[in-house]
């Protein structure tokens, strides 16, 4: 196993409960989801820096990918790989702790995304 503990920093915390209040998903969970998709979506490279995850909101793998670790851990493992790293604990890691804080970053920034229509249209194109 690649991954045994999601954390999230502080700010990455606040925007996640503005976006439970406005959205109505309550679950940590559902939302991180969301924002590693729509980061890995998105094929630039995170801006690289250091992420302190110094909140009080923790997850094991098992909540945060659900039925779908395999998948998640696939994916992240496939970034490593497109970035020319190899996909070692550590580096799966640091890719998902980067582009789970950038995706949240895009779910806080834009206004559509308050909404869970918002939130599905950002991700899938009809």
């Amino acid at each position: 196993m690649s991954v045994d503990i999601v954390r999230l920093s502080q700010p990455a915390r606040d925007r996640l409960v503005y976006l439970k209040r406005t959205t109505g998903i309550t679950q940590w969970n559902v939302l991180c989801r969301w924002a590693l998709l729509l980061s890995l979506k998105d094929a630039s490279t995170p801006l690289v820096k250091d992420i302190v995850t110094d909140s009080n909101v923790e997850m094991s793998w098992k909540t945060f990918a659900g039925a779908h670790g395999d998948l998640y851990l696939a994916l992240l493992k496939q970034r490593c790989v497109a970035i020319g790293e190899e996909p070692t604990d550590d580096n799966v890691q640091r890719i998902l702790t980067v582009h789970l804080h950038r995706g949240i970053g895009y779910l806080g920034a834009d206004k559509q995304m308050a909404t869970i229509e918002g939130m599905v249209g950002a991700v899938v194109r009809v």
